[in-house]
């Protein structure tokens, strides 16, 4: 059914303010500039065939960001299923630190969230880079709150783990540096 003149007018006002936000997640979660794209797309076509009903939920942005977690998730799951590991090309650089130290600790930050399975990344991008809280990001994810923590928790120590290597140099804290990476490649 078609929307009325006044619901896709709504509609694209909600796109076009979201997809941004939208987007970084999707990249947060697949680390592939075209596949977050095709994730968006898709989220925002189901989003346009159900705009009635989503923006009667008074919660568009949380319905909306659930079907990227969820297409993103559900490629994951095909990828491990397949037994195959993605990650995106990094490009050649020196060994030792400059002026791009920032570029940097994100490759190294990326590579680390890279590491952590489907289900503790979601978490990590939602409550660290979407700065969800414990109650939103639950609730987007359908578990309960002591999940997100123990996910959380769990997720940073295996990212701090990776990130003290001795081939990656100086530890970083990811928590703390979420901020500037969600903000850094899309």
């Amino acid at each position: 059914m078609a929307l009325g003149e006044h619901e896709e007018a709504q509609f694209w006002e909600f796109a076009t303010a979201r997809r941004h936000g939208l987007l970084r997640v999707a990249y947060l979660l697949t680390g592939d500039h075209a596949l977050a794209e095709d994730f968006v797309q898709d989220a925002l076509f189901q989003a346009y065939r159900n705009w009635r009903r989503i923006e009667r939920s008074e919660q568009p942005e949380a319905y909306v960001r659930k079907i990227v977690v969820n297409l993103a998730n559900s490629r994951w799951r095909r990828l491990k299923h397949r037994n195959t590991l993605f990650y995106a090309d990094v490009p050649d650089r020196p060994t030792t630190r400059d002026a791009h130290a920032d570029v940097d600790r994100s490759d190294e930050l990326w590579r680390a969230l890279a590491t952590l399975p489907t289900g503790m990344r979601t978490v990590i991008v939602l409550r660290f880079y979407e700065e969800l809280t414990e109650a939103e990001t639950a609730a987007v994810l359908g578990k309960s709150v002591g999940t997100v923590k123990s996910q959380s928790s769990r997720g940073l120590a295996r990212m701090r783990e990776v990130l003290s290597t001795p081939a990656q140099g100086k530890q970083t804290d990811p928590a703390s540096a979420a901020g500037r990476l969600g903000n850094t490649h899309v």
